[in-house]
Formats: structure tokens, sequence, C-alpha cells
């Protein structure tokens, strides 16, 4: 048995869901601005954290922890109720985020996302706003 192969890395910034393609007067369909911004951004984040990394070729894991930043405008006891996790964000969607996050590490962490066998994704606030990603052998 071989022994499990992982990366960690985190991703600054509130985090970003895969918008859907849109489409021109012409029927032209492109990606959104936003989403090519973060997708570039969470490859470069793997980059730098792993400068020489050759893609898994066999089953992983993905985890992610996306911590949203907590809206100043709130009164001070529900940011308080936000750090104690009473309250969860809503958008984006935990799909969107994961699916973002998974397309931009294709090819980089992994050879292919068709060997994503297990997923995991959770949405919270925190002080500092960031996507951790696991990517692991199962």
């Amino acid at each position: 048995m071989s022994a499990v192969k992982q990366f960690i890395f985190d991703v600054p910034g509130d985090p970003v869901g895969k918008q859907r393609p849109r489409v021109t007067r012409s029927g032209h369909a492109f990606t959104p601005h936003r989403t090519v911004e973060y997708e570039n951004l969470v490859r470069a984040c793997f980059r730098d954290a792993f400068p020489d990394a050759q893609p898994l070729d066999e089953p992983v894991s993905v985890q992610i922890v996306a911590f949203h930043s907590i809206p100043k405008s709130w009164s001070k006891a529900k940011r308080e109720q936000a750090r104690k996790l009473e309250i969860l964000p809503g958008k984006p969607d935990c799909d969107n985020i994961a699916k973002s996050i998974c397309d931009a590490l294709n090819g980089m962490a992994y050879v292919d996302d068709r060997l994503i066998c297990r997923l995991d994704v959770r949405k919270q606030y925190g002080t500092v706003p960031m996507v951790v990603v696991i990517v692991r052998t199962r």
C-alpha cells in the first residue's frame, strides 16, 4: 500500500462560487470574469505552496472549508453569533464553491477531477476570510 499523499493550502479572501456560463446575443458562450479570476487565484495559491507538485493519478478526497468575512454592518451581538457558528453563511452555495476549487485544481493537484471520490465542503464565518483546501489520496 502506498503512502498517503496530500496537498494543504489556503486561498485568501471570501470564497467565490462557480458562476454559470454566459451567452452573448450571437450565441457565443463564455465564463464570467469573476469565475476566471478566482480560479486563477486558486491555481496561483496552489503553485506557490507546491511549486514542484506532480498531479496525483489515483483516487483522492477533497476537503474545503470556506471562511466568509463577517459583515461589518452587523450588530456586535450578531457578529458574536457568527463567530460562535450560531449563524452560517448563505451564498455562494457549497456546490458552487467546490466546483470553482475543483475545476481550478484539475491537472495540477490531480490528473482529472474524475479522480475525486470524496468531497467535503463546509461554510462558516471567520475572522480572516479564506478557503482552506486539503487534497489527499484515500
